[in-house]
């Protein structure tokens, strides 16, 4: 094969696999705006809904760095099949799920299936596209990490709004059946060695489970129990720190390690590592954020926040391009710079959000932080996995794409601290000067005193002012709070942009692992 051109056969498994990435990463967050109606549909309590998502993310993070030893062990080809036919049957088993017990165990199933179609695609990008035409490959499934969970809460608020919630996991049936019946046909990559079975680290693969489930589901639940005071978040934070460093201990020593930590002596792979981790800070906190500030601020339905928050997957689209006319002309480290640098600008424009902001006030903010995307995951594809030997590759893959999760959880969970925290402190500065001889505040308490005494059903004109009053300095200590979360997402990028140019530049990818 020339490096002008992919080989044509190449085209359309690779199609195939990024459809099925796509489907993976959008269910991520396809339930996000839409919690809310599936939890009354399954007559859930308030607790329990956001097990909904908590439990596919569990099952996916503990997944993905299993990916690269699965792969070995049934083929490219052999676990992308399986996964993407698992995923479709427990799409169709959320969608069937008669209580909130059932949906939780589908959507763990889903998770675990799903995870492997992710990092499957990074490495299968290595063997469709030597050479120089890799850079397209890498921004193809650049856009695809950043536009599928964009899209995710826009999609399922147009589904749960026009149709009901259930259709958020059965349009998952219909691409999954095609995929699972031609990638087994089209995919023709490696082979696959049952024996590994044999020899397979099962005290490693546990350790891994355990340590990486207790941390996400403490990342996940730690704000909701307020941290280290609740016991169960304490025990948890202890099993899953004790679990990964007996993992580590374990990778670093054992002759057959599940996920290849000795990668972490490359210099690239390893600050891949770091940037692909502040990336998914800012990708999956933001998508966190910005609805949740929409939904409870302002208001706004599934379908309004997904309106507001399109501008981002349209900018995606324009950065890739963009990306594509340069990443052929201009070091990739350059690019990835620009990339980090452009989302912290976004992050720090986030940072004058008011009460009153919506579509129109978010769209410069959403169009700085969406035409950037590619080009921070982009060139970390090349610059982290590219440098790599091909026999190293798919067990360092896993590893790679669990940072970028790993990196949406923690910011997650830190700006929901942030929040809660924050909150309450600019909450009590502002009732601190709240007193009776500030006059801006008497005469909004005469004027709304005023208008609830005249109505006949008012309770009283002067507590109804109050109440109004305790409203409006929430609102305005809760906004202050997201503008703290955002300034703090700033300071991962100013970092991790300073970090760039201490990579190497890759001048020819490592070649494919067979």
């Amino acid at each position: 094969m020339t490096d002008s051109a992919a080989k044509p056969p190449a085209l359309l498994p690779f199609i195939l696999m990024c459809a099925g990435m796509f489907i993976a990463l959008l269910d991520i967050q396809i339930v996000a705006s839409s919690l809310q109606a599936i939890g009354g549909g399954l007559s859930a309590a308030q607790d329990e809904i956001s097990w909904v998502q908590t439990a596919y993310l569990i099952a996916e993070i503990v997944v993905i760095p299993l990916s690269g030893w699965l792969t070995r062990v049934f083929s490219t080809g052999g676990l992308f099949t399986i996964s993407a036919a698992g995923f479709t049957l427990s799409s169709m088993l959320c969608g069937m799920a008669w209580d909130i017990h059932s949906m939780i165990l589908f959507r763990a199933l889903q998770g675990l299936f799903g995870a492997s179609m992710i990092p499957t695609v990074f490495t299968s990008s290595f063997h469709f596209f030597p050479g120089k035409r890799r850079v397209y490959a890498a921004a193809v499934i650049g856009t695809i990490a950043s536009l599928a969970p964009t899209l995710g809460p826009v999609i399922g608020g147009w589904i749960t709004d026009t149709l009901n919630w259930r259709w958020l996991f059965y349009v998952n049936l219909l691409p999954g059946i095609v995929i699972t019946i031609l990638v087994p046909i089209l995919v023709r990559i490696d082979q696959a060695d049952l024996s590994l079975l044999r020899q397979a680290d099962y005290p490693g693969i546990g350790l891994l489970a355990i340590g990486l489930g207790m941390l996400e589901y403490v990342l996940e639940e730690g704000t909701r129990w307020n941290w280290f005071d609740d016991s169960t978040i304490r025990g948890g934070a202890w099993i899953a720190g004790i679990a990964l460093a007996l993992f580590t201990a374990r990778s670093l020593t054992s002759g057959n390690p599940v996920v290849d930590l000795r990668a972490l002596s490359n210099r690239n792979f390893a600050l891949g590592c770091v940037l692909s981790f502040v990336t998914g800070i800012g990708m999956f906190t933001t998508i966190y954020l910005t609805p949740l500030f929409l939904g409870y601020l302002r208001g706004y339905s599934a379908w309004q926040i997904g309106l507001a928050i399109f501008s981002t997957g349209a900018a995606v689209l324009v950065g890739t391009g963009a990306y594509i006319l340069l990443a052929r002309h201009v070091d990739g480290r350059w690019l990835m710079m620009f990339g980090l640098a452009c989302f912290g600008l976004a992050m720090w424009s986030y940072s004058f959000i008011t009460h009153d902001w919506g579509g129109a006030e978010l769209l410069v903010p959403q169009l700085l932080r969406g035409f950037p995307q590619v080009f921070a995951v982009a060139p970390s594809v090349n610059l982290g996995l590219g440098s790599l030997p091909p026999e190293r590759l798919k067990y360092a893959s896993g590893l790679f794409n669990m940072m970028r999760n790993l990196g949406g959880a923690v910011g997650i969970a830190v700006s929901a601290a942030v929040i809660n925290d924050r909150t309450n402190l600019h909450f009590l500065h502002i009732a601190a000067r709240l007193t009776p001889a500030n006059g801006a505040m008497d005469r909004l308490l005469a004027a709304t005193e005023g208008r609830y005494g005249a109505l006949p059903a008012s309770p009283g004109g002067h507590q109804a002012a109050l109440d109004q009053l305790w409203h409006l300095a929430y609102r305005e200590a809760s906004t202050l709070a997201f503008a703290d979360a955002f300034r703090l997402i700033m300071l991962a990028f100013v970092v991790a942009t300073l970090l760039v140019p201490l990579m190497r530049k890759v001048d020819s990818p490592a070649g494919p692992a067979h």
